[in-house]
């Protein structure tokens, strides 16, 4: 299978997604069609070799980063502290 033909920005934003810890590898193969293998690939390719190294080793064995091996269900983290949102059209303070 070939892999799909990508823009600069296309790149930028695999790179940019790959290096976050909570986005998985199956976001990027639904966004991109490109399955895990191929990202690192591409990460090998467009980074520096001791930036890739770096890489690989805080993304291999981290389970946020495939979606299967993950207990989180949301990726947003919302403090229990935090109000609920009504609908007042001017927030009141006290």
């Amino acid at each position: 299978m070939k892999p799909p033909e990508l823009s600069p920005a296309d790149i930028d934003r695999i790179i940019e997604m790959a290096w976050e810890d909570r986005t998985p590898f199956e976001a990027i193969e639904a966004q991109f069609g490109l399955p895990e293998a191929e990202v690192i690939k591409l990460m090998r390719r467009e980074m520096k070799a001791s930036s890739w190294r770096m890489w690989r080793a805080r993304v291999q064995g981290r389970a946020t980063k495939h979606r299967v091996k993950s207990a989180v269900d949301d990726a947003r983290f919302k403090s229990t502290l935090q109000k609920n949102i009504t609908f007042n059209k001017i927030s009141k303070r006290r």
